[in-house]
C-alpha cells in the first residue's frame, strides 16, 4: 500500500529519498531535510524498497507530512526514484540518499542556484564524510583509461595529479563551482522540465551508473551538469548497499556483480564494442593478481588468491547475465 501524494502542485522542490533497511540513517536524513525546509515550498517523498526493519513505521509515526510509498519488491535505485518522480510536482527533483544529511541552507541554495542557471540540467553539492573530510562529489565520464587508473590505485596515490586523477577531479579546488561530467547520485538535483524531454532514470541500471547515465543524457540534450560547493551535505556511503544480502566474499559478492553488470550496460550503450575491452581489462587485472598470489604459502596470499579468482568468476557471470552489456537482467537483481 502507498500513501497518496499530497494534492498540491507547483512545489519549488520535490525531495525524493530511497531507503532500504536504513531506519536510523533515514531518520537522520529526514530530520535534516525538515530543518532545511523551513519556510520553503517543499514536497518530500520516501520510497521504501521492501525494508525488513522499522523504516516504514518510523516514517509514518515521526514524519506524518512525508509521502511514503511502500514498494512490494526491491526496485533498485532507478526504478524506485522513477516511481516517486512520476508522483512529484516540484520544479526541481532532488534525489537524496537515505545516508546523506544536508546542511541547513542546502535546499534554499539548491533552488536559488538552479533558478539562476537556466542551462543547468542537473547539479550536485560538495559532499563530506561524517568525519568532515572531503568526498569525491563530481567526476568526468569514465573511460577504460580512467578505470585503469582507479583500479590500479594510481588515482588514489596521486590525487593532485591532473593526469592520474583527472576523472576524479581531486586536483580541482573544491571551493570552485564548475561544469562537470556527472555528479554523485547521493545528492543530485534535476530540472523537472528537462526530464519531461529526455525521460527519467534508465531502469536498465539497477543500482549503479544511473547517475552517470542521466548526466550523459543531459549533456547530449545540450544542457550542463554543475558541481556547486555552495551546497553541502554529509554522505556516509553504502548505507543501503551494506544491508544487501551476499553469500560470497566482499570481492566476489552481489555488489561487485551489480556494479559490473551496470558498467557493461553503460559501456555498451555509449561505447559499443569497448564494453568487451572494459571487461577484458578487469579480467586481466584480477587474473594477474590471482596468479601472483597462487604459489605463495602464506595464508593471506592464499586468501587473496581465492578472492581474486572469485572476482574473475563474477566478472564473467556479469558478461553472461547482460549478454555483453546488451540486455539488463529482469528486476530485482
Amino acid at each position: 500500500m502507498s500513501t497518496p501524494a499530497p494534492d498540491h502542485a507547483n512545489y519549488d522542490l520535490s525531495v525524493i529519498i530511497i531507503s532500504y533497511n536504513a531506519c536510523d540513517y533515514l531518520r537522520r536524513c529526514l530530520n535534516a531535510v525538515a530543518h532545511a525546509a523551513a519556510g520553503l515550498n517543499i514536497q518530500v517523498i520516501v520510497v521504501d524498497n521492501l525494508s525488513r526493519d522499522n523504516s516504514c513505521a518510523m516514517v509514518e509515526t515521526e514524519f506524518p507530512h512525508v509521502t511514503l510509498i511502500r514498494s512490494q519488491s526491491n526496485l533498485g535505485f532507478a526504478a524506485a526514484n522513477n516511481l516517486a518522480m512520476r508522483l512529484a510536482s516540484g520544479r526541481y527533483f532532488l534525489l537524496l540518499n537515505s545516508d546523506a544529511f544536508i546542511a541547513p541552507d542546502a535546499l534554499r541554495r539548491s533552488i536559488d542556484l538552479m533558478d539562476a542557471m537556466p542551462q543547468a540540467g542537473a547539479a550536485g553539492p560538495r559532499l563530506f564524510f561524517d568525519d568532515g573530510s572531503d568526498q569525491i562529489s563530481a567526476r568526468d565520464f569514465p573511460t577504460i583509461f580512467s578505470d585503469f587508473l582507479t583500479l590500479s590505485g594510481l588515482s588514489d596515490r596521486h590525487p593532485k595529479s591532473r593526469f592520474l586523477s583527472g576523472a576524479n577531479r581531486t586536483w580541482c579546488d573544491p571551493m570552485r563551482p564548475a561544469p562537470v561530467g556527472w555528479v554523485v547520485g547521493a545528492y543530485i538535483l534535476l530540472r523537472a522540465s528537462l526530464l519531461e524531454k529526455i525521460g527519467l532514470l534508465s531502469e536498465d541500471f539497477y543500482f549503479y551508473y544511473e547517475d552517470v547515465d542521466i548526466c550523459r543524457r543531459i549533456h547530449n540534450a545540450g544542457y550542463q551538469v554543475w558541481y556547486l560547493p555552495q551546497i553541502q551535505a554529509i554522505h556516509i556511503g553504502g548505507g543501503s548497499a551494506a544491508k544487501m544480502d551476499s553469500s560470497t566474499s566482499l570481492l566476489g559478492g552481489q555488489v561487485v556483480l551489480w556494479r559490473t553488470r551496470c558498467m557493461l550496460l553503460y559501456y555498451r550503450k555509449y561505447h559499443g564494442h569497448k564494453a568487451a575491452l572494459a571487461l577484458l581489462f578487469e579480467l586481466t587485472w584480477y587474473g594477474l593478481r590471482a596468479l601472483r598470489n597462487r604459489w605463495s604459502s602464506r595464508p593471506q596470499a592464499q586468501l587473496r588468491y581465492r578472492n581474486f579468482l572469485t572476482t574473475v568468476q563474477v566478472l564473467l557471470q556479469a558478461w553472461r547475465d547482460t549478454n555483453g552489456g546488451r540486455t539488463s537482467p529482469p528486476r530485482p537483481w
